[in-house]
């Protein structure tokens, strides 16, 4: 089976004894990944950013369109909302690392083709982009990783994953692949903009950051 028809990263990764890679090769293997179909629309790979020794990893869904044009991840208005999350929570930012399920910005256009609408990465395109996300596990060796979002959940916890059941809590990674560390699952902050009520929303999203905090000390 080909690296194009068999929809998976795996054949993209750097090649090492340990399956382990820093941080800057991951980055630049991932640049070519032609591991789905979505890289054939997007600006360009969009690999997660931050201290290469974090204690935390955030892991999202996919880059937004932003972060699609300038390459790096959380810099839209989402990013915005995270950012002061954890100021607010007391999570230093050079001990957080921030990443994507998928690396590639999904949409569809709308008025006249020039607007570009988020559409949700499907579940064959998060296995496919999921041995970068492993890598970067592995690499960082976090103590706690956030999921923000469903698809980030259940990239990382299985199809079955709920954010409403399971967020604000402490969890283990079930796969046996990744490091041994803890996970806190909430909604992506994206969630807070869309919201009626933001700043309920956003109370929500910081207690679950204060459990994260909590975590680390």
């Amino acid at each position: 089976m080909s690296a194009k028809t068999s929809r998976s990263a795996a054949p993209f990764l750097p090649e090492t004894p340990e399956k382990r890679s820093d941080l800057d090769e991951l980055r630049s293997a991932a640049s070519g990944c032609r591991g789905c179909g979505l890289y054939e629309n997007a600006t360009q790979t969009v690999f997660g950013e931050g201290s290469p020794a974090g204690r935390v990893m955030f892991v999202g869904e996919q880059p937004g369109d932003q972060e699609d044009r300038k390459g790096h991840p959380f810099v839209g208005p989402a990013g915005r909302i995270l950012d002061r999350a954890l100021e607010e929570a007391g999570i230093e930012r050079g001990d957080v690392y921030v990443t994507n399920a998928v690396k590639h910005f999904k949409f569809k256009r709308r008025e006249g083709g020039k607007r570009r609408i988020h559409e949700p990465p499907s579940a064959g395109e998060i296995r496919a982009c999921r041995p970068w996300l492993l890598a970067e596990l592995r690499a960082v060796d976090p103590d706690v990783v956030v999921t923000l979002g469903a698809t980030a959940g259940k990239a990382l916890l299985g199809p079955s994953f709920r954010v409403t059941k399971e967020r604000g809590r402490l969890l283990s990674l079930p796969d046996e692949e990744t490091p041994d560390a803890r996970v806190v699952a909430t909604i992506h902050p994206s969630a807070v903009l869309r919201a009626e009520d933001r700043d309920a929303v956003y109370a929500g999203f910081l207690d679950d950051l204060k459990v994260v905090a909590s975590a680390l000390r």
